[in-house]
């Protein structure tokens, strides 16, 4: 007769496999990348079967996500197992399926260790067990990181390349075009308003002339957002009138080269534009010369709908700051009922919108980034992303940093942000419309 093994049964350890591919291709057929990525982690899993490992039921998998960054729909349920508790070990089949970023990998591993959780890679036989697993897992990502670098270098040389030809490479398509067959093609009922803006601005015309009659003739804007009533704005005109691919060339670094579409615009016609949208230029420092009253230059009157200007009075050695109605100043109490407002209690309200704004997502300093790395693609929209580039740093930790900055950059933020604010006195309502940096409409 056999005894019965004394030892006990291995405590389970509850094992989760996360898989990822960077592109879709393939991830229709019935077995692929994923399900060999999980086949072998399986495997592993099972001669570890001693030690009390099994796998987790549910899959983490992300089929057509970059390893660049964090931002995966199965790698984030597998991170809030994790933290719940639900897992002791992750495993992988190679060390990139994780993170291709060693930053990203760094704090991935810290949440890990900080809930006691194991990570394996089962094709590089090592895990995060001793020091040793940990140097080795150290350099890898070291290489991967290199590995994604040197890719990156290739892609951008390549994309110089193409554009030296004239060829479009991708990015927020102009608006007259459309893509076909990986080239820029004339979208006649768009081109016509290109060219009507060019036309008309050189008649004499405003910006804000033409941003009211693209808005009443409900013409659509280029947007990936759904449409929006009056989604033209000054900066969307401007960014048409400036845009100097409409004469039929492809920025490169820094230098323009012929273009393999066609011009929507003659070279003379757009340097005409150029000169005059270089004028009033000048006089923008007069219009904001104080930076002290945030909101001004997007003030209306609720009462008559007129602008609402700056002003101030000392009294006792305190400065008082307020804003008035143009109206009033220009015709008297009769014309207008609304009263001085006080400055500060405006601005702190119009903040208040925008901290809000953030908390409920309808900023997101996340997209902020993602366009600009689209706009730095062309030459022309490399000013532009810098700019986001620069809100979406400020916003991603606006409490922290709104107290640290200047008053010019403070003003120069809300110019951005704030489409208009009208101040309806007499009810005592304050209604604050922001710009959708998204799509150039209003939020």
């Amino acid at each position: 007769m056999r005894a019965r093994s004394s030892e006990p049964e291995p405590t389970p350890v509850r094992c989760a496999i996360y898989t990822r591919k960077s592109t879709t291709a393939g991830l229709e057929q019935s077995f692929n990348s994923l399900d060999a990525q999980t086949e072998a982690c399986l495997h592993f899993i099972q001669s570890q079967a001693h030690l009390g490992w099994r796998p987790c039921a549910q899959r983490y998998e992300d089929g057509g996500f970059t390893g660049a960054n964090t931002d995966r729909p199965g790698f984030q349920r597998l991170l809030a197992d994790l933290e719940a508790g639900r897992l002791e070990v992750v495993v992988v089949y190679k060390v990139d399926r994780l993170s291709r970023s060693l930053l990203d990998f760094a704090r991935v591993m810290e949440r890990f260790t900080a809930h006691g959780v194991a990570f394996v890679s089962v094709t590089q036989n090592f895990s995060t067990v001793d020091a040793m697993g940990r140097l080795t897992l150290n350099m890898l990502m070291s290489f991967a990181e290199f590995e994604r670098e040197m890719i990156t270098e290739r892609i951008r040389d390549k994309v110089s390349a193409m554009r030296r030809k004239g060829h479009w490479t991708g990015g927020m398509v102009p608006f007259g075009y459309k893509v076909y067959e990986k080239q820029l093609k004339v979208l006649p009922e768009e081109a016509d308003w290109v060219r009507w803006l060019f036309r008309t601005y050189q008649e004499g015309r405003s910006v804000l002339d033409l941003v009211e009659t693209l808005n009443a003739q409900q013409v659509p804007f280029k947007s990936r957002l759904k449409p929006k009533p009056n989604p033209w704005s000054k900066d969307a005109v401007l960014r048409v009138l400036r845009n100097r691919l409409y004469v039929g060339v492809i920025a490169s670094r820094g230098t323009w080269y012929p273009g393999q579409h066609e011009a929507l615009v003659a070279e003379a016609d757009f340097a005409r534009v150029q000169t005059r949208l270089a004028r009033p230029s000048q006089g923008l420092k007069g219009r904001f010369r104080n930076p002290h009253y945030l909101v001004r230059g997007t003030l209306r009157c609720g009462g008559c709908g007129a602008a609402l200007t700056s002003g101030s009075t000392q009294k006792g050695g305190r400065v008082y700051r307020y804003y008035r109605c143009t109206t009033r100043d220009k015709k008297g109490r009769q014309a207008c009922p609304t009263r001085q407002l006080p400055a500060e209690a405006i601005e702190t309200f119009v903040v208040d919108q925008i901290r809000e704004a953030i908390r409920d997502g309808r900023i997101d300093p996340a997209g902020l980034e993602q366009l600009a790395q689209q706009l730095e693609q062309s030459e022309e929209g490399q000013g532009e992303a810098a700019e986001l580039r620069w809100l979406g740093g400020v916003l991603a930790q606006f409490d922290g940093v709104w107290v640290l900055l200047s008053s010019e950059n403070r003003q120069r933020l809300i110019r951005r942000l704030v489409q208009e604010v009208v101040v309806a006195e007499q009810a005592g309502v304050i209604r604050v419309t922001l710009t959708d940096l998204m799509s150039g409409g209003v939020a």
